[in-house]
């Protein structure tokens, strides 16, 4: 069985007020629904479909994905330093399965 890998790219410091780039990327293979295996049998549709980037438990960042989203979906944005606290991320799938990792930021 395959386990979806989650990684994040921020910066652990940053300056008050600093615009800085979050790249976060889940390997995970995307299972649409519309695809059939060797016997013909439909694979069910299995995906990520919710992205959510919380900053000391606030919703900073929140994406819908859907079918047409690529196997490994990439996400990349930016949020502003306001206070040192935690990053909190967490990717979830069809079926029920939460993927989370967290960072801490710390602003000067």
């Amino acid at each position: 069985m395959f386990a979806p890998t989650p990684r994040v790219q921020v910066p652990s410091a940053a300056a008050s007020g600093e615009v800085f780039s979050v790249k976060t990327l889940i390997s995970h293979r995307m299972e649409t629904g519309l695809r059939q295996d060797e016997h013909g049998n439909v694979i069910p549709r299995k995906i990520v479909n919710k992205f959510i980037c919380r900053y000391n438990g606030v919703v900073v960042f929140s994406v819908d994905l859907h079918e047409a989203m690529a196997a490994n979906p990439f996400i990349e944005f930016y949020l502003r330093a306001t206070e040192s606290g935690r990053l909190q991320f967490v990717w979830e799938e069809d079926g029920g399965g939460i993927y989370e990792l967290e960072h801490q930021l710390t602003v000067a």
